[in-house]
């Protein structure tokens, strides 16, 4: 696990080095740089050394050295990989590395090599007989990989840090992407929060002609909803035995694993499967919360009887709620977009750091199994929506009302979007589009994309057969890898840990993706299908315990500890200044807020978040981690 940097146009070594510097953080084993003899092309990285520790440190070549690689991640195939390519005659400098497959294949296969990857990664290499520079970013987005183009330059990190570096490089606000985060309390898309900014999406690769100066970025894997399987006992044994062999393939490590247990059916379902698959003296880590109303949402006596039942080494960190916001300057400036979702992975990665390198987490359990119900929501929401329409035309057309709905509810089984082309419901957290059509922003946003309209596109566009598939397919392009994704890889790694997902294993989703999507996501019983699947690795009580989940007292917390940095952060000259918000956002909504007469308390929290990323990477500018705590800001 790395993180790496690259300048492609004309080298310069302080900037190169200025990059890799803060994101040291993502690997402090080692370091190392490549520049190319030209001198117009140039990588950096940091390395946390996980596989082949003695001999596996990056920049990588191949026996000829005219291909050069750097790679964040892990390929989990790649000792079947190397066996192939050795009996072809390909010649390895390293004991074991599983990144010089990487280099090796391209050798093989050209950009054709990213279909026989198994793992997570955002990797550049330079390959100087072709002279062209190729990356590429894993199928589902796990390992992250941004980039800025500028003339005839081209910066490439995986994170934005390092982008900021960078002294040509003066960070704006995208509008369009801030106009997401209002609706969404994260950043979607391929745009970051910083104009001009990119990622790489989930599933794609870019190459760079040095000749032409041409950037082209195309999609080499999407989610695939060719049904096979369509009976529950056949589909049961798929999830099993693929979820098996995801686990044992991520399991590939010089140094031990561990896994985090949350007590929810994913992690506890991934305990499981590692003790199943032979792995021995299983650590495990749970957070618990005290404090009042903490029975509500807490999940440590369910960790603890998946513990008990698989005899792990079991670890728990208790916190009180306002303990999650110790570190909340520092979780900022992890995460590097604004962010207003869950906090408390941050402290669980951080005790984990303590004694173990690598975490296994079961995230991409709910997207690929109904995720919360979603798929109801959309349809329940669109019935009600076509039920208003068959009304309206009922009075048109008296007595057609039941035969409209019975038409419309068919639509809603088999089509892809709402009948007569409605809207994708999003289930608001921050500002609706309509609110944010109207007052909440001072910035011009004619011309924006609507956040539903976004999402219908990519609904659309997804050419799934059914509303599920259709949802699913939206939700692995956007909230998964840009929201859930990308908290667990900025907090993980922020204390040097690696953190793996089997769940989102290419072939594992693949084979469940392959099953009726009726099956895999019940309207009747959340999660049904990894229930039926998993059921005799799990603690009874486990399989039948409600789904918690952590909510963070935010309306109180603005009420007490977090008031004084509201009123100085939303403060309404301070906002006029900025330019982005409505001056009168203070009056509107915190002011009421803090006096009791109204609850606003995920308005103001996602606003808050926002303000906090902006002083922090806009307004400072701090080059590392800033020491302060919420009380140094208002002091």
């Amino acid at each position: 696990m790395c993180g790496i940097v690259a300048l492609v146009g004309k080298s310069n070594r302080s900037r190169l080095d200025a990059m890799n510097a803060v994101q040291a953080h993502r690997g402090p084993d080692s370091a190392g740089h490549y520049i190319s003899d030209d001198g117009r092309v140039s990588f950096a990285m940091r390395r946390l050394s996980i596989i082949d520790l003695e001999s596996g440190d990056q920049p990588i070549s191949n026996q000829s050295g005219t291909i050069t690689l750097v790679c964040n991640g892990e390929i989990y195939n790649s000792p079947e990989l190397r066996s192939d390519l050795e009996r072809k005659g390909h010649q390895f400098k390293t004991r074991n590395s599983d990144v010089e497959t990487i280099v090796h294949l391209y050798e093989e296969h050209g950009t054709d090599c990213l279909r026989f990857l198994n793992g997570m990664f955002g990797f550049v290499l330079h390959d100087v007989k072709n002279n062209l520079v190729f990356g590429a970013r894993d199928r589902v987005g796990i390992k992250p990989l941004y980039y800025w183009r500028s003339g005839g330059c081209l910066a490439l990190a995986s994170e934005l840090k390092s982008i900021l570096q960078l002294p040509d490089f003066s960070p704006a606000v995208s509008a369009q992407s801030l106009y997401h985060y209002t609706t969404l309390l994260y950043v979607p898309d391929t745009e970051s929060i910083l104009e001009d900014v990119y990622r790489v999406p989930p599933g794609h690769y870019f190459v760079w002609d040095l000749n032409t100066q041409e950037f082209s970025l195309a999609p080499y894997w999407s989610p695939n909803f060719s049904i096979t399987a369509r009976d529950p006992e056949e589909a049961s044994a798929l999830v099993r035995t693929s979820a098996q062999a995801a686990v044992k393939r991520w399991t590939l490590s010089d140094v031990p694993i561990a896994c985090s247990l949350s007590g929810g059916l994913d992690s506890a379902s991934l305990v499981g499967l590692l003790a199943e698959t032979g792995q021995k003296n299983i650590k495990t880590y749970t957070l618990g919360f005290s404090g009042q109303g903490e029975a509500d949402w807490n999940e440590t006596e369910l960790a603890r009887l998946v513990a008990k039942k698989w005899g792990t080494d079991h670890h728990e960190i208790i916190l009180s709620p306002e303990g999650l916001l110790d570190d909340l300057i520092s979780m900022v400036w992890s995460l590097e977009e604004p962010y207003g979702g869950g906090l408390p992975s941050w402290h669980v990665f951080k005790l984990m750091s303590q004694d173990v390198k690598v975490a296994m987490t079961g995230s991409g359990g709910d997207e690929l199994f109904g995720n919360y119900h979603k798929p109801k929501f959309y349809e329940v929401s669109g019935l009600r929506r076509s039920a208003a329409l068959a009304r309206w035309l009922s009075r048109r057309n008296p007595g057609s009302t039941a035969e409209l709905l019975k038409r419309f509810r068919a639509l809603l089984r088999q089509g892809k979007q709402y009948p007569f082309g409605g809207l994708y419901p999003n289930q608001y957290k921050f500002f609706s589009d309509y609110d944010k059509r109207h007052g909440i922003f001072s910035m011009r946003t004619d011309g924006l994309e609507d956040t539903g309209a976004y999402h219908q596109r990519l609904f659309e566009a997804s050419g799934a057969d059914c509303v599920r598939n259709g949802l699913a397919a939206v939700d692995f392009r956007t909230q998964l890898a840009e929201e859930f994704l990308h908290m667990t890889d900025r907090f993980s790694m922020a204390h040097s840990l690696e953190a793996r997902v089997p769940f989102l294993d290419h072939e594992f989703v693949e084979t469940v993706f392959s099953i009726d999507p009726n099956l895999r996501s019940s309207h009747r019983e959340m999660k049904y299908l990894l229930k039926r699947a998993m059921g005799d690795l799990l603690p009874g009580p486990l399989l039948t315990a409600r789904k918690h989940g952590f909510t963070i007292p935010i309306g109180l917390w603005l009420r007490t500890r977090l008031k004084a940095l509201a009123k100085f952060l939303l403060d309404a000259d301070r906002l006029n200044r900025q330019g982005l918000f409505s001056p009168d956002f203070s009056r509107r909504y915190l002011e009421p807020h803090l006096s009791g007469q109204r609850d606003f308390d995920m308005i103001i929290w996602g606003m808050l978040m926002f303000q906090l990323w902006h002083l922090v990477f806009v307004e400072q500018r701090w080059t590392e981690s800033p020491n302060l705590t919420i009380s140094d800001l208002v002091n």
